[in-house]
């Protein structure tokens, strides 16, 4: 059994007087009653160790933590897996200046490479079922051989419909050709529990993070950067140092340690999580996306021909709230600490808002993303003046900053990209982000 290193030591120490540290409720009055947790949250004192330079329990849980994943070295991070992107792409850029992207990578992955001067390589995968797929490893190997710059992959997987990518075969490629594998595994925690980690970033990535606030008992902003090849860890240590905060959250922290340990030591808690949700998988009046992943229930409103985003405003109704609804699916997202009951609640909801008549014909189709024609590169239309233009005016102008559709923030268009009518199309159909006021960034004429 793993012991709660973080958490056991900051309980000892939880009543120890604090009126001359950080922070400054001092777990006392009011706030102490209405945040219970306030106890545990300490600065960097001598008995609660420092994550910039860990060498008392956080080192050793870090250690844990390693051993647990199956990495050479793992990091604890308070400030979500977009740290983790950031310390990964940092790494990146000091063997290339480009690294291929997916479309639908994370905000984080496109806001790390303008900030690092780096060149997405930008590719997109075929579009099934509504949902772009990874990208073919033929494109992957053809972007590698051809080009010495590239420093390596980073890839989304699972994403948040459950795809997860062919990551055997993208590491055997990257491999042979001496560049690195990054995962934004944000949304896979858990897979690390599955049957031979099957699916879990960890068996096959160089470098990958490990969003534990998404799956796991883990509080909000959990995350960890988990390296493999050793060759990468003094590079991502100076990249966590450049981008962390140095006022980390205790809690945080100890609730990291939580998650894992948590699922080490109790084997069937995925187990039995995995088991009731199956109950929804089987039900034959709901049609799901079909995800790889068991914690990602997408529910496809198109064969019903409602609208996503009515069927979350009904369930919310009975208190039923979806992680998203993108116009075509409602998403939940699981976790091992699911329980039989929640899943039958949500089923007998699903079908209760599935068949109501008033909802039906409020189903509108959107728009697939299309692939783009970049005719410059990222950087460079980052880098060029540039003005805010309306959405109908903007067809055949240079984009200059990225901007897609939110749920799930994939670019529609990325900075160097040809706006296209059907891109526009795309942004009129949804939720955005990206724009103001009806307007794209485009490069001046």
């Amino acid at each position: 059994m793993y012991e709660y290193l973080i958490y056991n030591q900051l309980k000892k120490y939880s009543k120890a007087g604090r009126a001359f540290h950080m922070p400054g409720h001092k777990a006392r009055g009011e706030f102490a009653k209405l945040f219970p947790v306030a106890g545990m949250d300490v600065t960097e004192l001598s008995y609660s160790d420092n994550l910039a330079c860990p060498d008392g329990v956080i080192a050793e849980a870090q250690r844990d933590i390693a051993s647990i994943l199956g990495a050479a070295s793992s990091y604890i991070l308070t400030d979500g897996s977009s740290l983790g992107v950031f310390a990964m792409l940092y790494a990146a850029s000091k063997r290339g200046t480009k690294v291929i992207v997916p479309r639908n990578c994370h905000q984080s992955v496109w806001n790390a490479c303008r900030i690092l001067g780096l060149e997405p390589v930008v590719v997109q995968g075929k579009t099934e079922n509504g949902v772009i797929e990874p990208p073919e490893t033929e494109v992957i190997t053809r972007l590698i051989v051809n080009d010495s710059t590239v420093a390596g992959l980073i890839v989304t997987s699972p994403d948040y419909y459950g795809n997860i990518a062919p990551l055997k075969e993208y590491a055997e490629i990257l491999k042979r050709n001496n560049r690195i594998l990054m995962v934004d595994g944000a949304h896979g925690s858990h897979l690390a529990f599955e049957p031979e980690r099957q699916g879990y970033a960890g068996v096959y990535a160089d470098i990958w993070v490990d969003g534990a606030h998404k799956s796991l008992s883990t509080l909000t902003q959990g995350a960890i950067l988990n390296i493999s090849d050793t060759d990468l860890i003094a590079d991502a240590e100076e990249g966590l140092s450049l981008f962390r905060t140095t006022s980390p959250s205790y809690p945080v922290m100890a609730s990291v340690e939580y998650g894992v340990k948590q699922l080490a030591n109790k084997t069937n808690l995925c187990a039995e999580a995995k088991d009731a949700a199956k109950i929804i998988r089987e039900e034959k009046k709901i049609t799901l996306y079909p995800s790889a992943d068991w914690t990602k229930v997408a529910v496809d409103c198109a064969p019903y021909k409602i609208s996503a985003d009515r069927v979350a405003k009904e369930l919310e109704k009975r208190n039923i709230y979806c992680e998203l609804s993108d116009g075509r699916y409602v998403l939940f997202y699981l976790s091992p600490s699911v329980a039989a009951g929640d899943i039958k609640g949500l089923i007998k909801a699903l079908k209760s808002v599935l068949s109501n008549k008033k909802l039906a014909g409020t189903y509108r189709p959107r728009i697939a993303i299309s692939p783009a024609n970049r005719t410059y590169s990222f950087q460079y239309a980052l880098n060029k003046p540039s003005e805010w233009v309306p959405l109908e005016e903007a067809v055949g102008r240079m984009c200059a900053q990225n901007a897609g559709l939110t749920p799930p923030c994939i670019p529609v268009c990325v900075a160097g990209e040809v706006i296209t009518d059907a891109a526009v199309r795309t942004l009129q159909s949804g939720k955005t982000y990206g724009l103001s006021g009806g307007k794209i960034k485009a490069v001046k004429k």
